[in-house]
């Protein structure tokens, strides 16, 4: 299933299924479910079962994800799902929001492509490079990428194959550890390279208000099984800046899950960056940065594509 948050006129965001050109609610697909049941309480059990929020949804694991998968079986053979407009939404007329909000922990991996990592001049490392993002970084598939020219103009793209925990996870082993993956989208974890590098820890170059663009989508584990084997690409203006494929990552997602789990306990809904592939601006010779009306697109094999427009922002305030 890909589920995205929409948010239809000047409604509340809500979580929804992308079939074909179409958002179906799923909170309001599982109410429509049990009214055929005849079940007087519906409306009551949808919010407890089958919540609109992605967090709540998320932290109900795949058995959610059966409910409501069950609930639009049902309504498609029953021919329904046209029947009501605040079920059923043109993908035209409601924007996407991003796919997570306010994840509790943004995990992010350095160095954990080959290729990238030679560009940097690094050795392989035997311990995966970890640092953070935090949730003021996250904007959606349809907003723009600020770019406040008073801080930098050193802002560089990176993108990302991410995946979602689904089950609370600590020290779990690789065997098991894609039980506890909810699913997978796509980032682009803009980095200021300036601010990156002035000192030895990363964080003011990865914490810029507005640097993660992220979605469209989550697809869950169950349609996407496989994390190995995904070509990464992405274009600036339509030319291919990086490309890869996550059979390259020298830190795989079982990897990834059981290191993390050892270090701290993952919860539902964090979001784990899993690194870039060679190509990024600062790499290059000469050094390439994103500027005003930049286009930047990430498509991931099996999840889709994740676009946005550089938009400068003025400000006075330098940092």
């Amino acid at each position: 299933m890909k589920i995205a948050n929409y948010k239809w006129k000047d409604k509340e965001i809500r979580t929804g299924a992308v079939i074909g050109d179409y958002i179906v609610d799923l909170n309001r697909a599982y109410e429509r479910y049990l009214e055929y049941s005849s079940d007087p309480l519906s409306y009551e059990i949808a919010q407890v079962e089958v919540s609109s929020n992605i967090h709540s949804f998320i932290n109900g694991g795949m058995k959610v994800v059966q409910k409501a998968q069950k609930a639009l079986d049902f309504l498609q053979s029953k021919q329904a799902l046209k029947a009501d407009q605040w079920l059923i939404f043109d993908r035209k007329d409601v924007s996407l929001k991003a796919p997570l909000n306010k994840p509790g922990k943004i995990i992010c991996v350095g160095h954990n492509y080959r290729e990238h990592i030679l560009e940097m001049g690094r050795e392989i490392p035997s311990t995966p490079v970890i640092f953070a993002k935090f949730a003021n970084t996250i904007i959606g598939p349809e907003d723009d990428i600020p770019k406040f020219d008073a801080l930098s103009d050193q802002y560089d793209y990176e993108a990302e194959f991410a995946f979602v925990v689904g089950k609370k996870a600590r020290f779990v082993s690789k065997k098991d550890a894609l039980d506890h993956v909810f699913g997978y989208t796509i980032a682009n974890d803009v980095s200021v390279r300036d601010l990156q590098k002035r000192t030895v820890e990363w964080l003011q170059g990865k914490t810029v208000e507005g640097t993660l663009p992220l979605g469209p989508w989550i697809v869950t584990s169950d349609e996407l099984n496989n994390p190995s084997g995904l070509t990464v690409e992405l274009k600036v203006n339509g030319e291919t800046r990086q490309k890869s494929n996550t059979a390259n990552l020298v830190f795989d997602v079982p990897f990834l899950v059981e290191f993390l789990s050892n270090l701290m306990t993952l919860e539902p809904g964090d979001l784990i960056l899993t690194g870039t592939p060679g190509g990024v601006g600062v790499a290059r010779n000469p050094q390439v940065f994103l500027q005003d009306g930049d286009v930047v697109s990430v498509s991931i094999d099996k999840i889709g594509v994740l676009e946005n427009k550089v938009q400068s922002v003025k400000t006075s305030v330098e940092v």
